[in-house]
C-alpha cells in the first residue's frame, strides 16, 4: 500500500519528499506524477513506505501539518479507479439527428 500526499508545493522534488519521510521509516519509492500536456507537477505525489507501521506514524504525524508553506493533506492512498473507454459513449453510431 503507498501513501497519497496531496497539496503539494509546485516546487517539491523527489529527494525532498524522501527527506520528510524518511524520519518516519524506510522511504522505498516516491512519485511525482506530472501534467502530461505541461510537465508541471500536479501537487500531489505517492510515498510508499518499508512498513505499515511506518506509513501509519508518517500519516499520523504529517497529516495536516504545514510543509513548504503548504497544508499537507496525507493519507493511505486508494486503488485507482477504473475507467470506461467509452468516454461518456460518444461514437459514431449513437448520434442522433436533431433538428435545428
Amino acid at each position: 500500500m503507498s501513501i497519497y500526499v496531496g497539496n503539494l508545493s509546485y516546487e517539491v522534488t523527489q529527494d525532498d519528499l524522501n527527506k520528510a519521510f524518511a524520519e518516519y521509516g524506510e522511504v522505498k519509492r516516491v512519485q511525482l506524477p506530472t501534467d502530461r500536456e505541461t510537465g508541471r507537477l500536479r501537487g500531489f505525489a505517492f510515498v510508499e513506505m518499508g512498513t505499515e507501521s511506518e506509513e501509519s506514524a508518517a500519516i499520523e504525524a504529517l497529516d495536516g501539518a504545514e510543509w513548504m508553506g503548504r497544508d499537507l493533506k496525507v493519507n493511505k492512498a486508494r486503488p485507482r479507479e477504473e475507467r470506461g473507454s467509452s468516454g461518456g459513449n460518444w461514437s459514431n453510431n449513437n448520434r442522433t439527428s436533431r433538428p435545428y
